[in-house]
């Protein structure tokens, strides 16, 4: 491992009842190949490749369900990284070659590991939107998700508008190129009617990286009629939609997330292309310091993606 970086969702498997032993979370990673097992002389792949990966392992990369996503295999047993199995904060990993990508030369595996699923799920999120060079995206939640996704807007040529409850991460945000950013809970009363002023009607599309489900439910508002609403933060109710408002196409609902290997070589060409990287805070005190990360992001009060680098 040369870093692993803390997501939200990490937060998930923390202090599961059926979790009574010991175990370690994680799922972004990056690193290098130190030993090639038995079925993977013959893929790619040499000792001391600088490599990116995915964290589901055990599954067979090829069925219909691996085709959508790998955790709906059906020839398979697929495990999770940091949740099913132990996690990226250590200094050695075992991942299936299929979930293994080269590192382009421009970015570093020691301050890569964020790419390896939140890059990647913001970069999908941005690029499914299917935005034209000028429209308006809202990228709800200003967090680690949110600041990646507005490099990445940038970079295909939208307008970005930034909304968060955390000026820190908003002040982040606009310094990777957002247009606009608006904290929505100082302005409540107001940001909806200048969002739409500012826009001649609405975002084009409203992705909402937060976990909240308050994210949600202001996000229908912020779209013009036939805009998008995309789905990336999983909140920890049942999320509700207008099925008036799907049917009329006031709005369309889609959702994205780290997907397949498969879909890795465009995010992180695109990445590599336009030296796309997060705001990391790297931890002095090492693997020492995972508690203290957790706590941070438990309180909210991170403004930064959280990694460990293994010297």
């Amino acid at each position: 491992m040369a870093s692993a970086s803390l997501c939200h969702s990490d937060l998930m498997s923390i202090g599961r009842p059926d979790l009574t032993d010991p175990f370690t979370i994680g799922h972004e990673g990056a690193g290098y190949v130190y030993q090639l097992g038995a079925n993977c002389q013959e893929k790619g792949f040499e000792a001391g490749n600088p490599v990116g990966f995915l964290y589901i392992n055990g599954c067979c990369f090829e069925c219909e369900g691996c085709m959508v996503h790998n955790n709906l295999c059906t020839n398979g047993s697929p495990k999770i990284a940091g949740f099913g199995e132990f996690g990226f904060f250590q200094e050695y990993v075992a991942v299936d070659w299929q979930n293994i990508i080269h590192l382009p030369k421009a970015l570093d595996p020691k301050r890569s590991s964020a790419i390896f699923c939140a890059g990647i799920t913001a970069f999908h999120a941005v690029d499914s939107c299917s935005l034209k060079p000028g429209q308006w995206l809202a990228v709800i939640g200003a967090g680690g998700l949110g600041q990646l996704a507005t490099q990445y807007a940038k970079a295909m040529g939208f307008k970005v508008i930034a909304l968060d409850i955390n000026d820190k991460a908003l002040q982040v945000c606009q310094e990777q190129g957002a247009d606009v950013t608006v904290n929505s809970l100082s302005r409540a009363n107001e940001y909806v009617g200048e969002v739409k002023n500012l826009t001649a009607g609405g975002v084009h599309a409203a992705a909402v990286f937060s976990a909240a489900t308050v994210a949600y439910k202001g996000a229908p508002a912020l779209i013009r009629p036939g805009g998008v609403l995309m789905v990336v933060g999983i909140p920890p109710d049942s999320l509700r939609v207008s099925a008036m408002d799907l049917v009329i196409g006031n709005y369309q609902l889609k959702a994205e997330s780290t997907s397949i290997p498969q879909r890795m070589q465009k995010a992180v060409d695109f990445t590599a292309k336009h030296q796309i990287l997060p705001q990391v805070e790297v931890l002095k005190e090492g693997l020492e310091g995972v508690n203290r990360m957790i706590q941070e992001m438990e309180a909210g009060h991170s403004s930064k993606r959280m990694a460990v680098v293994f010297e």
